[in-house]
């Protein structure tokens, strides 16, 4: 019993763990796959021993919250759904009933509510009993109906997500890989809770109703398909349906398998319900689930195979993550032969070896997986030397996760992120030339170094044999890489990749020696501290890299490319001139704080990363937090304003007392 009640323990926490990383802070510590293993086995575990602890993730529904965001109690507790992979199952909770059988979208849940015709409040499902207003993000959805034609006190219930092909989209316009999203659930979560409905409006998230909670005097005939029928009728898009059967429901499960993978909301499964609505309220719920619904989780499709190689691939960043390569299985109708381990940890928890049999799936249908090693051998090893350049690896060890890293700074592997920083928004601005993109060149031998780029004519018919480039899309990359031959001092100077040199750094060293790139190139250390804000080690820096014979190549050779524009004068009142700022937290009526940045910055102003004595202002909107800024703020006397009086500062040209 003692065992049981042990195990029981770290079952729960890792859950609990899974539960808080997912729903809290938008990111997943383990796969769908293991969640569930690990939460049928804990529910065995309860069944055994007649024993449910008060932290079981079998009867907590979620977890608190936290955002700056209005929280409100749901006037009935949201519940999660009890679930099943068995459609045997499916159809015994179904029994000589009718249903209706829906895609489990995975996005966030949204309470709407609807006065008079008008959308009037709109709450996350939050832990379930507590959520988040998000009133005004909800207005920007894609397809949400603002107004409809009920007038009527309406309340319902829908799923609020992002495409895949949004989430693509998105995630391409991101130049650094450590900073793209994870999946779209994660994107949804944090587009849905801005504070800035303005960034939810750019996000594409769209509104999908699966029920109504209330409608005044709405004869729905005792029918679920009915409410999402007249849903549809007042303008709001529904979750996909069908009515079924037990004569019906098999092939229907099956319907929707086909259709996963073309399926372009995301999903983690089905939705089944009653279709008859007193019936199904009068079935009441248990302590975590309603008895009206159930959800069906896909069975994975496992199929054993035979590791053949762990091949090791390296980033912009160092890190060299392994793949499993093995023997070609078919699973959900595709052929697959590798899939990502992701770290080390993860292999030495597989204890992966060459030759063993390995059970593979693909998580939602889609990501191949490995979800078990049979013979667990062990004799995978981790290399000494950096695939790319041959260079020296290094283990690290953080949070309990292990990660090999090359060191070698030279690695070619490496200089991809300075050719990512060199066409990036901020710098040289060239669009259609993604990190893999650069990648392919840089393996092909067709690009060496930064000024090849701007002779991208020249590889015309070997980039339109890379996958996702054709004669339209190399075209359109050409005409990017020549507007970009025309750029600015300051552009320039950033996009090289100093250290330390920030945009906000190269416009004020431009600013300085005006536009002149001789005069930028050749300054000298006095020169460069003598402007607030460059500091010693900026400075040096910044000279050495001018010094290096590589360096001064490089950019001569650049230099031969481009045709550098003066900037015009700032128009803007100097009223930051001298004056430090450093900004933290989240914030509100800016679309983020590289814009607060940029309205600083014009107006003569300096923004620096971290507080010190020479720090004017703190920009945080929460002035109780307990941020190291702030309390460093605090210990050095620095006044600490909110982004409202920073905008009134802008607008009347003085700080308000």
């Amino acid at each position: 019993m003692d065992d049981k009640l042990l195990l029981m323990k770290e079952k729960i926490k890792l859950l609990n763990d899974a539960n808080k990383a997912y729903y809290q802070e938008n990111r997943e510590i383990m796969s769908n796959f293991e969640y569930d293993k690990l939460y049928d086995e804990l529910v065995e575990l309860e069944k055994e021993t007649g024993t449910t602890l008060s932290n079981s993730p079998t009867i907590n529904v979620g977890y608190e919250l936290l955002s700056n965001l209005p929280k409100e109690r749901h006037e009935k507790p949201m519940l999660s759904l009890d679930k099943t992979k068995e459609v045997a199952a499916l159809k015994d909770w179904l029994g000589n009933n009718e249903g209706i059988l829906s895609w489990k979208l995975d996005g966030l849940t949204i309470v709407m509510s609807y006065l008079d015709g008008k959308l009037v409040k709109a709450v996350t499902r939050g832990n379930g009993e507590v959520g988040e207003v998000i009133t005004n993000n909800a207005k920007v959805f894609t397809n949400i109906p603002v107004n409809i034609g009920y007038k009527g006190s309406l309340i319902l219930r829908g799923e609020a997500v992002i495409s895949y092909s949004d989430f693509e989209k998105i995630n391409n316009e991101i130049k650094d890989v450590d900073a793209k999203y994870k999946n779209p659930r994660n994107l949804c979560s944090g587009s849905v809770r801005q504070l800035n409905n303005k960034i939810t409006a750019e996000r594409n998230v769209r509104f999908y109703a699966f029920s109504v909670v209330k409608a005044e005097d709405i004869d729905f005939k005792n029918s679920r398909k009915e409410q999402l029928d007249w849903l549809k009728s007042q303008g709001f898009s529904t979750v996909e349906f069908k009515k079924v059967s037990l004569s019906n429901i098999e092939e229907t499960v099956n319907w929707f398998a086909e259709h996963v993978t073309e399926n372009d909301l995301p999903s983690d499964g089905l939705v089944l319900t009653y279709d008859n609505i007193s019936y199904g309220e009068s079935l009441g719920a248990t302590a975590k689930f309603p008895r009206d619904s159930i959800a069906f989780k896909w069975r994975d499709e496992i199929k054993e195979t035979k590791l053949l190689e762990i091949e090791w691939s390296a980033s912009r960043t160092g890190l060299i993550n392994p793949i499993a390569i093995f023997e070609p299985v078919e699973l959900e109708g595709t052929t697959v032969s590798r899939a990502s381990v992701h770290n080390l940890s993860i292999m030495d928890n597989l204890e992966l070896g060459i030759g063993d049999t390995i059970s593979v799936y693909k998580a939602n249908m889609i990501i191949p997986q490995i979800s078990d090693n049979l013979t667990r051998s062990g004799n995978a090893e981790i290399p000494n030397r950096c695939p790319v350049c041959g260079g020296e690896t290094l283990i690290k060890n953080e949070n309990d996760v292990k990660t090999l890293y090359c060191i070698n700074d030279e690695c070619l592997a490496k200089q991809i992120k300075s050719f990512t920083h060199f066409v990036s928004r901020d710098a040289l601005n060239i669009e259609g030339l993604s990190e893999a993109t650069i990648e392919k060149l840089i393996a092909k031998g067709l690009v060496k170094e930064l000024a090849d780029i701007f002779h991208i004519e020249n590889f015309k018919d070997e980039v339109i044999e890379m996958e996702g480039f054709g004669e339209k899309s190399f075209s359109n990359l050409l005409n990017s890489v020549n507007k970009a031959r025309k750029t600015t001092a300051a552009r320039l100077l950033y996009s090289l990749g100093i250290p330390n040199i920030g945009l906000s750094n190269a416009r004020l060293i431009c600013r300085k020696f005006n536009d002149d790139w001789n005069r930028i190139e050749g300054a000298g250390f006095e020169d460069l501290t003598e402007i607030s804000g460059i500091g010693d080690i900026m400075a040096k820096n910044y000279v050495d890299f001018f010094k290096d014979e590589k360096k001064q190549k490089i950019v001569y050779d650049l230099l031969k490319e481009v045709e550098l524009e003066r900037t015009q004068e700032n128009k803007s009142d100097q009223i930051f001139e001298n004056i430090n700022f450093v900004i933290t937290g989240s914030v509100e009526q800016f679309k983020n704080r590289d814009e607060i940045k940029e309205a600083i910055e014009d107006r003569g102003g300096k923004v620096t990363g971290s507080v010190t004595s020479k720090t004017n202002y703190l920009i945080n909107n929460d002035n109780m937090s307990n941020s190291s800024k702030n309390k460093k703020a605090k210990e050095l006397g620095i006044r600490i304003i909110t982004e409202d009086e920073f905008i009134q500062w802008l607008n009347n040209g003085t700080l308000p007392e």
